[in-house]
């Protein structure tokens, strides 16, 4: 991944981009971080219950509240029914304007303005109904609300208004009543369940789990979840802010105003929670936090499983409804071994790869043509929802939730589906490094660093001016963890690609000397991110067996691929992913290609350096997305020579890749030899493929070259069935630097070979003699990157070539192939 441009990350700039939005009225005392939502209600959303008066002036509404001190005049107070304990005063027929209503006991002036703050940790304590001497006494808090009455079978009395929207009365009851709020606004009345009857929804493993952070299913326990609960159904909201002095839920219903909805504490967990009936899925919501100075901020829902879509900013109320139809595939990978199968990816940004589909259209378009050129994966840059685009996802705010700019998480799955229904697996980027900064999201979550280091210097990541996770601390290695798997389980993926390691593996990481602390043992190392990388990889491939875990980390790092219980000679640990990106291969053979053919004899050995510890670790060879931007250019355009030498040097390049050990990746574009820069504002130059232009052959040529690479390779297990075991290569030609010449064996299981022979330079050469085994008499060209149907010249060995007994590259016999101008060729046993 590489850095962003800079961006806007305010609200107000997400209101400047969407001038329907209404304007955001200030919640708490002032501040950083403090915003609130605007009225996002949709035309078309769902009819729901409402736990707010509707939008009137500020003003009519602080009348609202004036009128209602306590000696007001209303409609009467009405209790119909048996005549309970305590019924002094009680008037059956109803006459009296508080007739069986008694006054409360006041709150006192601190819990008062404590709870009215937004920082109580225990308004379940004051609000709903409580046996008290001589009945049950009621308690709600609606501001701008007219009345309020207590609503049950055979009962109905209004209660007495205590200013600032807090409304109380003790009824003569024995028991507390099945009872519903009748809330009377200027110009609408609202029948509720009081949310403040309900017991709490999280049980004390949760808790328990929570706080050991080691609840692997975190996602089941915190966020919005629609359920039914004490027979009545609503959304129970829960929410990790230990740092808070009290926390509110705010919404589209309650029109974005949080002061009716304060949350209770759970205990010493931090834990946050509050059940709100009659509101469901669709419902825009977020957490309005009183921040220990006393300040409020507004927070989207840290596991939000869906968002609004970017700019916009909210949390959304999400249940799955999918239904899988992969079981097959599933059954498959769960007893396949990934390093020894067939493993080509197509790496893919969804949002530009065919820009303006979503992603129930791109599963009608991307598993066709994935499946066509037979790759074996796809891999999704990051698909977790992210503020600005420009970032293609590497700067994450909403990491349980797929991006909405493409449709909600059930979309989503429905692509999936399709990939794997075409028998195509599913790799996802996943950015565990770092998050951005923005206001409204983890940054000083709960009015300090929370998920961030407070070191303000290990906090910071030096370069994307983004924050580091704070891997030491339970609960933030919990929430990481849990979403990996979160990831594999809810949306059935089949690897995750890990974004940055090496920036979490080291203290010194774009450091200078005086910017890092060392660890406990005076080293670079960062022991906690060790730990975590352990801990999430141990896990996901504990519980989701034939997944992949995937290392971007580009130094030497030892032992990433090691099993973690497995001591190196650094003495850590390994690491325990199943597969590294090998970007020393990348660089070094990326730089041999861009040298003219006439200066590569002195680069020789960037070619084949990485056969030196390509066993060191298990391998994929990249040719991703950071190496087609940022003026890298194009694969086709880092190549010498005029156009028909570029796009030969891009086909013998590939062919080179995929015989070479290590899995292959491919950025989208470059399977027909895009020449331009990628970028996410347009995607792939699709019009390449236009038969009406005149070029077209030169990149549908390359195109189909790919295609045959693949099935090729998916054919030949000596390809792939002994990548990570050093008996599977054996060098013929590694030194023929004059002649820029490789030769090479792939043996399968069996011992069958394939040989790759690659000839850099852009001359033919006849007759060029290569050792071979004794064992095969005849060989065959399966695959020629110079055949006209690709673009090239068409030099080839149209006939077998039968090994002559004469003893060349230390092999007893040898053959006799035409090499073609930049080219690779592929022979097999005839």
């Amino acid at each position: 991944m590489k850095p962003a441009p800079a961006r806007e990350t305010p609200d107000t700039a997400a209101t400047a981009a969407n001038p329907a939005r209404r304007p955001e009225t200030p919640v708490g005392s002032g501040g950083p971080g403090q915003e609130a939502p605007a009225d996002r209600a949709r035309p078309g959303r769902e009819a729901r219950v409402s736990y707010g008066s509707p939008p009137v002036p500020r003003a009519a509404r602080a009348g609202h509240k004036r009128q209602e001190e306590p000696g007001g005049t209303g409609e009467p107070s009405r209790v119909a029914g048996r005549p309970l304990a305590g019924g002094s005063g009680w008037n059956d027929d109803g006459a009296g304007a508080e007739h069986g209503v008694r006054p409360a006991p006041a709150l006192g002036d601190e819990e008062r303005g404590r709870l009215l703050s937004g920082a109580h940790h225990a308004p379940h304590d004051l609000l709903g109904a409580h046996p008290v001497r001589g009945g049950v006494l009621f308690r709600c808090l609606r501001p701008y609300a007219r009345s309020v009455t207590v609503a049950a079978a055979g009962l109905r009395a209004r209660l007495r208004a205590e200013g600032d929207g807090l409304f109380s009365g003790v009824l003569p009851l024995r028991e507390i009543p099945d009872y519903r709020l009748l809330v009377t606004y200027e110009d609408a009345e609202l029948e509720l369940h009081d949310p403040y009857r309900f017991l709490p929804t999280l049980g004390e493993l949760d808790l328990h789990l929570i706080g050991e952070g080691r609840h692997e299913e975190l996602w089941r326990a915190l966020g919005a979840h629609p359920m039914t609960h004490q027979g009545v159904a609503g959304t129970r909201f829960t929410v990790w802010a230990p740092n808070a002095l009290g926390v509110r839920l705010t919404g589209d219903f309650t029109y974005w105003d949080g002061t009716a909805l304060p949350m209770r504490s759970l205990g010493g967990s931090g834990v946050w929670e509050l059940f709100l009936p009659g509101v469901g899925e669709g419902a825009l919501y977020k957490f309005e936090i009183t921040r220990p100075d006393g300040g409020h901020c507004l927070r989207a829902d840290p596991m939000a499983r869906r968002t609004e879509c970017p700019p916009a900013t909210a949390s959304v109320v999400h249940a799955s409804h999918h239904r899988w139809g992969d079981a097959a595939w599933l059954a498959r990978r769960e007893g396949g071994r990934v390093h020894e199968l067939p493993f080509s990816v197509y790496e893919v940004h969804l949002p530009s790869w065919r820009p303006g589909l979503t992603y129930r259209q791109l599963a009608q378009q991307l598993p066709a043509y994935v499946k066509d050129l037979g790759f074996t994966h796809v891999e999704l840059m990051p698909v977790a929802e992210h503020p600005f685009g420009g970032s293609w996802g590497y700067q994450v705010t909403g990491f349980y939730a797929p991006t909405a700019r493409l449709g909600t998480p059930d979309d989503f799955k429905y692509l999936v589906d399709a990939l794997h229904q075409a028998g195509i697996g599913v790799l996802v980027d996943w950015v565990p490094a770092h998050f951005p900064k923005d206001a409204w999201a983890l940054a000083e979550f709960d009015g300090r660093p929370l998920y961030e280091p407070a070191d303000p210097l290990r906090a910071a990541h030096p370069d994307w001016g983004t924050l580091e996770f704070d891997y030491g601390r339970t609960e933030v290695r919990n929430f990481l963890v849990a979403n990996a798997v979160y990831w594999c389980e809810e949306f059935h993926i089949d690897g995750l690609r890990v974004d940055a390691v090496a920036s979490m593996l080291y203290l010194d990481y774009s450091r200078e000397p005086g910017q890092w602390t060392p660890n406990a043992h005076g080293g670079r190392e960062n022991l906690d991110a060790v730990a975590f990388l352990q801990e999430m990889n141990a896990t996901v491939y504990r519980r989701c067996p034939g997944v992949i875990t995937i290392a971007e980390e580009s130094t030497a790092w030892d032992g990433v691929t090691r099993a973690t219980h497995h001591v190196g000679p650094s003495g850590f640990g390994g690491l325990g992913f199943g597969l590294k990106w090998n970007m020393g291969w990348m660089h070094d053979s990326l730089s041999y290609l861009a040298h003219e053919p006439v200066h590569r004899a002195y680069h020789h050995h960037e070619m084949t350096f990485s056969m030196v510890y390509a066993y060191s670790e298990n391998y994929v060879l990249p040719i991703s997305h950071d190496e087609v931007v940022h003026g890298k250019r194009a694969l086709v355009s880092k190549m010498p020579g005029d156009w028909w030498q570029q796009r030969a040097n891009h086909r013998a390049y590939l062919g080179f890749m995929w015989a070479h050990p290590g899995k292959q990746l491919l950025f989208m574009g470059q399977e027909f030899a895009q020449g331009a820069e990628w970028s996410e504002a347009h995607g792939p130059d699709w019009w390449l493929l236009d038969p009406s232009y005149s070029a077209e052959p030169d990149h549908r040529g390359v195109r189909d070259l790919v295609r045959d690479l693949n099935q090729v390779y998916a054919a030949t297990p000596a390809l792939w069935q002994r990548d990570t075991d050093p008996e599977g290569f054996s060098w013929i030609e590694g030194d023929a630097r004059e002649d820029n010449v490789f030769a090479f064996l792939r043996f399968d299981a069996d011992g069958s070979p394939l040989l790759a022979i690659s000839n850099f330079s852009p001359v033919v050469r006849q007759d060029y003699r290569i050792g071979t085994p004794e064992a095969v008499p005849v060989w065959r060209e399966v695959l020629n990157t110079d055949d006209g149907r690709y673009g090239g010249g068409g030099v080839a060995n149209a006939e077998p070539l039968k090994a002559e007994p004469t003893g060349w590259h230390g092999r007893p016999a040898s053959i006799l192939p035409v090499l073609p101008p930049l080219a690779t060729i592929w022979l097999r046993p005839a």
